[in-house]
């Protein structure tokens, strides 16, 4: 009768629902859950800060301004440099004089 109870206790304890493969899974998914946990927590923290930083000053806004939506500030001039691949042929120019 003993040796039947200790094999339902193991049967329980290693095969069943509630035992150990199965805690040893739910402490796998703690330790992800945690690390996902931390990396949004972080994320948070930067937006949190730039939030702070754009409700209170104006050169956060300003910096953005240009660089999402390309905007200048005032009595400033846009110069925009286009490189041409092309080397200029020279017998061009001596038939353009």
């Amino acid at each position: 009768m003993l040796l039947g109870l200790l094999l339902v206790l193991q049967y329980r304890l290693w095969i069943s629902d509630g035992g150990i493969p199965e805690v040893l899974h739910l402490q796998q998914e703690v330790a992800t859950a945690e690390l996902e946990k931390s990396r949004l927590e972080e994320r948070n923290t930067g937006l949190d800060a730039e939030v702070a930083d754009l409700k209170t000053g104006i050169d956060a806004i300003e910096e953005r301004a240009r660089s999402e939506l390309g905007m200048l500030g005032k009595d400033e001039i846009f110069y925009q440099i286009i490189k041409s691949d092309e080397s200029p042929d020279p017998s061009a120019q001596d038939n353009a004089k």
